[in-house]
């Protein structure tokens, strides 16, 4: 039994191959007695850290079918650590394939929405994939390893259905092939203004100011091979590292004594919400998802119309002509937290749109949060009003990000 679950869930756990196969229960409370009913069996996954995020204490959840660290010390020291200092992630959950072929970059045009024409071997690239009626499928990041090899980053959560939905699109492509490798890697992530100097302890032959953003390098760590990328999720300055199983435990030990003397944190997957939330970034299930075009959610920029042929370019030239609503940032008034699905309104109280994501800022130390509004009321300094608990809280419409990105 895992003691460290949300209150009223009981995990039983049975340990084999690195799976953990849940018995997943819930106490029903309004019963007399204890009453304990078995909802469903479950395999859940560990990345290859696990072991040393239980050492450390960690507040572990189940997330896109892994266990994984909610948070250490808390949400707010976490974050503030990798605002101020450092913090290291695990991020192994995220998914991992390879699409190999000669006419692989062909496919990958053709798959998604921004022009990987444009990069060279050892650059990375935010990126989208549509269905055909222009709702997102997911945003990955693709690297660009050679011309007939490259490396994606999926969403933890997508990664079966991108998978498959890949898989259903490669065909068309003579010679191109589709690999999973989610469960050879991790990916560890280092963030924050002190990431250089505790990166420079571990790696000393890495050249951490020659390595532009969005850019990516092989480096050798113990026998191994990582590969070391200028992405991250934070708006802070700091690098995500693809690294085998084997040598993932070893690595992360290795950086967070590094960074000791710097005020390194490991940090949760809590932290790293209100992180890119701050920052106005997106997250599949929140901002975006299959019923969203990316022309209505601040994505236009990563929609390139102009390069030809690829799935849903039909649907967002549609949107194209007069797209209706579009993501922004907003902040309230008072302490009520807004959440995913509240209510905005207009100063008529007639109802605009919706929150995406809403949290507490840690750094601005008030309510701040993402929504779906019609393009007209999208403006900043707009007057807004989000219904929370039947109660009305006056806010107003934010230019994103909310806090100043750290220099890259």
């Amino acid at each position: 039994m895992h003691s460290k679950f949300p209150s009223g869930f009981i995990y039983c756990m049975y340990k084999e191959k690195g799976f953990e196969l849940s018995c997943k229960m819930l106490f029903y409370r309004r019963l007399p007695f204890p009453s304990i009913v078995c909802r469903y069996l479950i395999v859940m996954k560990k990345t290859a850290i696990f072991p040393l995020h239980e050492q450390a204490g960690a507040k572990i959840i189940d997330f896109g079918g892994y266990l994984m660290p909610v948070q250490y010390s808390g949400i707010l020291a976490e974050h503030k650590a990798v605002r101020e200092a450092a913090g290291l992630f695990d991020v192994s959950h995220m998914g991992n394939f390879f699409i190999r072929g000669a006419r692989a970059g062909e496919f990958l045009q053709y798959l998604t929405t921004n022009d990987i024409g444009v990069l060279s071997d050892g650059e990375a690239q935010y990126n989208l994939m549509l269905y055909p009626d222009g709702g997102i499928v997911d945003d990955l990041i693709i690297y660009r390893i050679d011309a007939e090899t490259w490396f994606l980053i999926v969403n933890a959560g997508n990664a079966g259905k991108d998978f498959d939905w890949i898989k259903q699109h490669i065909g068309a492509f003579d010679g191109v092939t589709l690999e999973d490798r989610t469960d050879d890697f991790s990916l560890i992530a280092l963030q924050g203004p002190a990431s250089a100097q505790i990166l420079r302890k571990v790696l000393p032959e890495f050249d951490f100011a020659s390595l532009g953003t969005f850019r990516f390098r092989k480096v050798g760590f113990k026998g191994a091979e990582l590969l070391i990328a200028r992405t991250g999720y934070t708006g802070e300055q700091g690098v995500e590292i693809l690294v085998p199983n084997d040598y993932a435990p070893e690595l992360w030990s290795a950086l967070l004594s590094a960074g000791e003397n710097c005020g390194i944190r490991p940090v949760g997957l809590g932290a790293r919400d209100t992180l890119r939330l701050e920052m106005g970034y997106s997250l599949y299930g929140h901002e975006i998802d299959s019923t969203v075009n990316p022309l209505e959610a601040r994505l236009k920029w990563v929609v390139k119309m102009q390069k030809g042929r690829f799935i849903g370019k039909e649907a967002c030239e549609q949107v194209l002509l007069s797209p209706r609503k579009t993501v922004a940032g907003f902040s309230l008034e008072g302490r009520a937290l807004p959440r995913q699905h509240f209510r905005l309104y207009n100063s008529d109280r007639q109802e605009i749109g919706s929150v995406c994501s809403g949290t507490l800022s840690p750094t601005l130390q008030e309510p701040i949060g993402t929504c779906s509004i019609l393009k007209e009321y999208g403006r900043p300094g707009t007057r807004v009003f989000v219904e929370i608990r039947g109660v009305l809280h006056p806010g107003t419409i934010r230019a994103l990000p909310f806090v100043e990105r750290s220099p890259l």
